[in-house]
C-alpha cells in the first residue's frame, strides 16, 4: 500500500453524501477558511488539487469549501496523538461534527479522530512499531470487524504471532475513509463509491512572514 493522508473534514451531516453529491468548490469561503484557519501563514494560490491527495509537502495546504462539508489537508493533522489537535482547529467552522484521518504507508501508521459538538468521541492511532499510541472512546462500526479478526493482516495459521495487530492499519485506514467519507484510496475498487478525483480542491503554498513588528 502506498496511500498516505493528514486531513481534517469538518460536517453537519454525513460527508459522504455531500461528497458524493460532487458539490462544486465555493473558492471564495475556500479561500476565507484557509486564512482564518492559518492566520499566521502568507498563502499563495497554486495548481489545484483534489481529494485523492490530502497527504500536501509541508509548505502547502489543500483545502475545499462545499455545500455542507470542508476538507483540509496540511502537515498539523499528521500527528500521532489526535486528541492533542489544536483547540483552535476544532472551533474554527462551525461544525457539528469534526473528523481527522491520517496514514502513512511507510511505517504502517493510521490515525484516526471523530469530535462532536466540541467533545471528543474516539482517537485511536497506532502502528506496529509502536503498538496503539492512542486509543480513547468507543469503537466504531467500520471498526468491529477488524478489531475482530475478520480481516487478518497475516494468515494466522501459518504466522500466529507475525503481526502485532488482527488487521492491518493501512486497511483499517480506508475502511476509515469508506465509512464517514464515502471513498478510498486503495484496495478493491467498488463502484458505488465516490472517486476522489472528482471532487476538486484548492492548493496554497504557504509561507511565514520574515518581518517583525515591534511596538
Amino acid at each position: 500500500m502506498g496511500a498516505k493522508t493528514w486531513m481534517l473534514v469538518y460536517t453537519d451531516g454525513e460527508a459522504a453524501t455531500a461528497l458524493k453529491a460532487r458539490p462544486n468548490l465555493d473558492r471564495d469561503a475556500t479561500v476565507r477558511i484557509a486564512s482564518s484557519l492559518f492566520p499566521r501563514e502568507k498563502l499563495q494560490e497554486a495548481a489545484q488539487g483534489d481529494l485523492s491527495y490530502t497527504c500536501p509537502p509541508d509548505d502547502e495546504i489543500n483545502i475545499g469549501h462545499f455545500p455542507g462539508v470542508t476538507v483540509v489537508a496540511a502537515k498539523e493533522f499528521g500527528i500521532d496523538y489526535p486528541s492533542k489537535l489544536p483547540q483552535h482547529f476544532l472551533e474554527a467552522l462551525p461544525s457539528r461534527n469534526v473528523y481527522l484521518h491520517a496514514m502513512h504507508s511507510v511505517v504502517d501508521w493510521f490515525a484516526f479522530a471523530q469530535w462532536s459538538d466540541g467533545n471528543l468521541v474516539r482517537s485511536l492511532s497506532l502502528s506496529p512499531d509502536d503498538g496503539v499510541l492512542e486509543d480513547i472512546g468507543r469503537r466504531l462500526p467500520f471498526e468491529e470487524p477488524y478489531w475482530s479478526g475478520e480481516h487478518p493482516a497475516v494468515d494466522p495459521d501459518e504466522e500466529p504471532d507475525a503481526y502485532p495487530f488482527p488487521f492491518h492499519p493501512l486497511e483499517l485506514g480506508e475502511a476509515a475513509l469508506r465509512a464517514p467519507f464515502g471513498y478510498q484510496l486503495e484496495g478493491y475498487v467498488d463502484q458505488s463509491l465516490l472517486e476522489p478525483e472528482s471532487v476538486k480542491l484548492l492548493r496554497f503554498k504557504r509561507s511565514r512572514s520574515k518581518w517583525k513588528f515591534w511596538r
